[in-house]
């Protein structure tokens, strides 16, 4: 018996990516951390801080020993990829990917053409008789709309594969970040001309499945056409997952109609319908209940029930609906029976999950466009002049601490350990303390 366990071919995951996508491994804002930091500054619990060059509004993907993360030009011309040593902050590696000849403009500086997050898998290694044996090496995938997807081998940094042929004219540039399902990586393609989601193989980035999204919009002036270029008809969402009866479901937020859909094949199974277009936030899920943002015109939180039998229409069926403090361009964070927000006007909100109700709206120093985060037990919300206001979660607004790095925070704030990651406008900050 022990012969053949030894001989036994045992699988077992090598440099887990710790923070494999947007919003962390399961998408949804938490990170497992702990001890870090309430206090930093430019000279105060920094373990370390690397310039990024260009522009960029990606979430930085951490693994046990990488840090990955994307930019461009300000003028959208070139694409980059960045990769960082963890433990220091030294570049390992940064290459241009993509050049565009005739970028559209983004028409505002409330985004980037390097805003949408990739994707890090960790390698797989196998166990025989003691020894270890790599069998699948790690890749990163890199997203940055329809100027082109990447698959890196983060070993080797060498190109796996690349895709320049997925067509959208996101109008404000992209914003959608991948989401990780299986051995697919899913797209969220919502511009002024095209509107729909695919599925990418992880190994050779042909396409697995693609869906158009059948919106009505409504939009469409005398002459037929659609009104302002179709800019009612963008979005910039990325899928949340939810679990109904043990099965997965992927809920896309697009202009004027939100969907769930079977990540495995695409197939719409639910969608429900309001006026909002231009959607960033990704929807919130929690004890059965999906609750949706509408997007831009007048943003409201509307939640829905969902489970096995869910199908078809939705529109109008709610359990609650609120209308205040609610932002258009960041995700909420839900801790315990509590959704919390931070504004486009820097309102840091609380809504009770269970009914709705609004449980605070307090406001905050300046705008917000990052995600806010949940780790080691508090609150982290940052916003658009470079300060970060930490709360401790509950019923009643409670504010434990405000630190600020210059330049100003666009990305969301990410945690792994005892190391809380801060991507400015100019910089990487790894902030930890001694």
């Amino acid at each position: 018996m022990i012969k053949l366990i030894a001989l036994t071919l045992l699988a077992v995951p090598a440099l887990a990516a710790d923070w494999s996508q947007f919003r962390g491994p399961a998408a949804d804002g938490h990170a497992i951390a702990e001890g870090l930091p309430t206090e930093w500054s430019e000279t105060k619990n920094v373990k370390w801080k690397t310039p990024i060059a260009n522009k960029g509004w990606s979430t930085p993907l951490v693994s046990a020993t990488q840090i990955w993360l994307t930019s461009a030009t300000a003028d959208g011309h070139d694409f980059f990829v960045h990769c960082l040593d963890r433990a220091t902050g030294k570049v390992l590696h940064e290459a241009k990917l993509f050049h565009s000849e005739n970028p559209e403009s983004l028409g505002n500086d409330l985004n980037s053409y390097a805003s949408p997050t990739g994707i890090l898998k960790a390698g797989v290694m196998f166990v025989n008789l003691g020894k270890v044996t790599p069998v699948v090496s790690p890749r990163v995938f890199v997203h940055f709309g329809s100027y082109g997807t990447a698959c890196i081998d983060t070993e080797t940094f060498k190109e796996v594969w690349r895709r320049t042929d997925l067509p959208c004219r996101h109008y404000r540039g992209p914003g959608s970040s991948l989401f990780d399902w299986k051995e697919t990586i899913i797209l969220t393609m919502d511009g002024v001309d095209v509107q729909y989601l695919c599925a990418l193989d992880k190994k050779t980035g042909k396409t697995v499945w693609k869906t158009d999204r059948n919106t009505e919009f409504g939009d469409l002036d005398a002459n037929g056409k659609p009104q302002m270029e179709g800019d009612l008809r963008k979005a910039y969402s990325t899928p949340v997952p939810i679990t109904v009866d043990g099965k997965t479901q992927i809920v896309s937020t697009g202009s004027r109609k939100t969907a769930g859909y079977d990540p495995d094949t695409g197939k719409e199974i639910w969608y429900t319908t309001y006026k909002g277009f231009s959607n960033a936030s990704m929807p919130a899920w929690h004890d059965g209940v999906v609750a949706i943002n509408t997007g831009h015109g007048k943003p409201f939180l509307q939640a829905f029930k969902i489970d096995a039998t869910t199908s078809g229409d939705l529109t109008g069926k709610l359990l609650w609906e609120q209308t205040k403090a609610i932002p258009t361009r960041s995700s909420p964070v839900v801790v315990d029976d509590i959704i919390y927000f931070n504004g486009d006007n820097g309102i840091l909100a609380a809504v009770d999950f269970k009914d709705g109700n609004l449980l605070y709206n307090e406001r905050g120093p300046a705008n917000c466009s990052a995600t806010p985060l949940f780790a080691d037990g508090k609150l982290f919300f940052c916003d658009e002049r470079g300060m970060t206001t930490i709360l401790k979660p509950g019923r009643t607004f409670a504010k434990l601490g405000e630190n600020t790095l210059p330049d100003g925070i666009m990305a969301s704030p990410v945690a792994v350990g005892r190391e809380l990651f801060i991507r400015t406008k100019t910089a990487l900050y790894c902030i930890s303390q001694p």
